[in-house]
């Protein structure tokens, strides 16, 4: 049987992506699945910023159903019973005194180390392989999320799929939507895009060349480390809340919302710059043309993930699109010719977004994270 309780333990690393996965885990778990969660935070400041209901100052809270902890760095509480399931998410090492709790049980918890997603191969053969401890009587199992059957999934809630075709053909809603996020309603011929990365040079290009094309784009970009790359084309700071125009382009720079109403942003636009793992995969069941921008590493062996998640996300295509899309996602990350780039990808944005439709069918044919991680977890309990 699978487990009935869970423990998930997250540091925060880059302000939202890597709890803004455990916090999606922990409500998938709660929601749809009806199980008690207990979520570890080491960072409540910046948990907060996604999930507005959640006060930092508070050392134990309930939000959404879910048992939400500080997670102190030192002086963890050693009265603290495990729960039949514990999730460290993208290896963050548990406390000591918690690990000897874990080992104390009579029934061991089960023991799971939620990696970082990833398309490349190796990820295959180290995934759900045992790790024994050197000096307890606990095993832990590696857990790779991915995009094919032999991976772990992707984190998709039940009814999403549903709830975002309805979002999509529901033209008054959108317009609701932008009129509640002080944005004008869709005009005629307008391409909507939203812009969320890292700090990228390549951004002031890509707007250049949107400035400079025949389609008026206007361009949703959510606060964060881009966004002073966004502003240098205009000569002048951005906030949340103002709005620049050049030429085809008008920009806005919108407050960073809770994770519901970043669903609502992705399913709205045509197209989506999405940047590390949360959002990448926010951006699957939004069934839009996306670019992803990857988290930055020594060596460049981020391009190498890239490089991976291309080669499924582009197989079967037709070679011409195949290579635009890839292009248009190296020079990105690689700060090569984006402008031209994006002009050799722009005319594939309608057969781009059937795509995305048959993608999104594929990643979900054998389930998603959470139904694959409760089957596994089952099983080795």
């Amino acid at each position: 049987m699978p487990p009935r309780s869970w423990d998930i333990f997250c540091t925060v690393i880059d302000n939202y992506g890597d709890i803004g996965v455990a916090w999606r885990l922990a409500r998938r778990l709660a929601r749809d699945h009806g199980h008690a969660v207990r979520l570890w935070v080491d960072d409540l400041d910046s948990f907060a910023r996604i999930a507005p209901g959640l006060d930092p100052v508070l050392p134990q809270q309930m939000l959404a159903g879910i048992d939400i902890r500080h997670w102190p760095q030192a002086g963890f509480p050693a009265d603290v019973t495990p729960a039949d399931a514990v999730i460290e998410a993208f290896g963050c090492r548990l406390p000591d005194s918690f690990e000897n709790a874990m080992a104390a049980q009579a029934v061991k918890p089960a023991w799971i180390n939620l990696e970082y997603l990833s398309a490349e191969d190796w990820t295959l053969s180290h995934h759900k392989l045992p790790s024994p401890h050197p000096r307890l009587p606990l095993t832990k199992h590696f857990f790779f999320p991915g995009f094919d059957a032999a991976s772990g999934g992707l984190i998709c809630e039940d009814g999403l799929i549903d709830a975002r075709a309805a979002w999509q053909a529901d033209e008054a809603a959108q317009n609701a939507y932008w009129l509640r996020r002080g944005l004008p309603p869709r005009s005629p011929g307008e391409l909507r895009v939203s812009l969320f990365a890292y700090h990228n040079p390549a951004a002031a290009q890509l707007l250049q060349a949107w400035a400079d094309g025949p389609l008026p784009v206007r361009c949703l970009v959510p606060e964060g480390k881009v966004l002073p790359d966004v502003a240098s084309l205009f000569g002048r700071a951005l906030r949340a809340g103002d709005h620049a125009r050049l030429g085809n382009l008008d920009v806005h720079a919108l407050p960073l919302s809770d994770q519901d109403d970043y669903d609502r942003l992705l399913w709205s636009c045509d197209f989506n710059c999405v940047r590390g793992e949360d959002s990448l995969v926010r951006s699957q069941w939004a069934a839009r043309p996306m670019l992803w921008h990857i988290y930055p590493q020594d060596d460049d062996a981020h391009i190498a993930k890239l490089e991976a998640f291309l080669e499924q996300y582009c197989a079967g295509l037709p070679p011409g699109m195949a290579a635009a899309v890839r292009t248009l996602n190296l020079a990105w990350n690689r700060h090569g010719d984006i402008a031209a780039a994006w002009r050799d990808a722009a005319p594939w944005l309608p057969a781009w977004r059937e795509h995305a439709t048959n993608w999104q069918q594929h990643l979900l044919k054998d389930g998603d994270l959470a139904a694959r991680l409760l089957h596994f977890v089952g099983e080795i309990s």
